[in-house]
Order: structure tokens, then sequence, then C-alpha cells
């Protein structure tokens, strides 16, 4: 086994005989809708996908953001990206707000049906006039076009959201179903780069449906407790181990 695989099996696997909650992240959630195979392998065997190259330039702007939203969050101001698009609302004050936003600790809730742990790390939470808490995510981006969120692959930022929803559903926060994606555009039709980058930032609305989570839960406790599945038919790593395979039966 390469350095690369000994360096990263992973601890937090399942065992199906063990009675000890399992924690399960938002990302995997979304990688067992992507692939349930490509899932088995990660949290059973304990080989992950080779993770893509860091983007940096997106956690920067992830992370100027926060800080931004923070200023008027202690205050109880509207951010004036609020006022720009008429949204009623402030950055929501918590004491675990932090907490919420972290890797690896995140909104946690305990599914007792089926003995997970539900994680996630949420970007953003503002509150309306009503008091229902509005789930936000950041997105950093660059391309010549208005960004939408019309694209298919976009569907796993939709189903991101709608996983944040019901975990602070869950957890006995009033939630709405209408959430927010801060999304910056970078533009790239400036005479010079002059050690800086603008942004053009659109505030996209999308209404949820959280209804699918729950059943996901249940399938994925399937899955860990049986055999390997089958692939996504249109699995990228999956056909590549495939095709691997087919080509050297020793891979």
């Amino acid at each position: 086994m390469s350095e690369y695989y000994k360096a990263n099996r992973i601890r937090n696997l399942y065992d199906p005989a063990s009675t000890e909650p399992f924690k399960l992240s938002r990302s995997k959630i979304e990688l067992y809708t992507k692939c349930p195979k490509c899932f088995y392998i990660d949290r059973r065997l304990g080989v992950g996908q080779i993770p893509p190259f860091p983007f940096a330039i997106n956690s920067a702007v992830d992370t100027l953001l926060k800080k931004e939203f923070d200023i008027h969050r202690a205050k109880g101001t509207p951010h004036p990206l609020m006022k720009a698009y008429s949204l009623d609302m402030v950055p929501f004050k918590h004491e675990k707000i932090n907490e919420w936003r972290e890797n690896f600790k995140g909104v946690q809730y305990h599914h007792k049906p089926t003995n997970f742990i539900m994680t996630g790390a949420v970007d953003d939470l503002w509150v309306d006039k009503t008091g229902e808490i509005v789930v936000v995510d950041y997105k950093a981006t660059s391309k010549p076009a208005k960004v939408t969120l019309d694209a298919e692959w976009q569907m796993g930022y939709k189903r991101q959201m709608e996983m944040y929803q019901w975990l602070l559903r869950q957890t006995g926060f009033k939630v709405s179903n209408t959430g927010y994606f801060v999304y910056c555009n970078g533009k790239t039709d400036r005479e010079a780069f002059d050690a800086k980058i603008d942004f053009d930032i659109d505030i996209l609305p999308y209404t949820g449906d959280s209804t699918w989570v729950e059943k996901s839960l249940f399938d994925i406790k399937k899955c860990l407790d049986g055999k390997m599945p089958i692939a996504a038919q249109d699995c990228d790593h999956c056909n590549y181990r495939k095709a691997a395979n087919a080509a050297d039966p020793n891979y």
C-alpha cells in the first residue's frame, strides 16, 4: 500500500457490530448520493477518494465574507448586501456560531433510529424579522456569464443547503425553506491585475426541500450494514478503476 493510503486510512470507520453512535458528515452523505460504492469503500474499508486540489482563493473569499458579516452580527445591523436586495434580515447572533462554522464540528444532531450523529459546518446564518433562521452559503467562481443556480452539477450545492436546513430543524430551530447563496464572481475584464481581483456579488435565493434527508439516512444505514453496493453509472472514480482493471487485472 502506498504511503498516501497509509497516511489517509480513515479512522472513523463504520462497524456494524458497534453500538456507539457513528458520526456522519454532510460531505459523506453527498458522497453516498453520488456513488454508494465509493461511499462504502470510504466508510467501511477506510480508503477515501483522492482529495481535490484545495481552492485557496475560494477559502480566502469565504474567510473575508465571514469577517465582514461578523462585524454586523456583533452590532445587530444588516449588511449592505441585505439592504441592496431588500432583505429584512440581520446576521444571526448565537454563542455557538463559530463552532457551527468549524469543520469537523459544525451543527450536530443524533439521529437515534440509525444511531448516526449527523454533522454539517454552515457558512453563515441570518435571521428574518419573524425569527426564522435563514441558511446562507458562500460561493466563489470566475466566469464571464452571470452566475445562476441552473447547472446540473449545482444540485450538490442545493442538497448541501437542504441538509443544513434539516439539521437545524432537528436541533430545535425554526428554519426558513428559503436560503441564500452569496455568489462572488471574479472579474477578468480589467486592463491589469494590479495585485487585486474585483468581484461581482449576487445573492441568489433557493427554496429547499429537505424531506429526502431522513430517508437517505436509512438508506445509508442499510448500505453500511450490507455488502458492497454497485457503482453509480456516471461515477468517474469507479469507471477509472473498472477501466484500469480491464487493462491490467493486477491493478
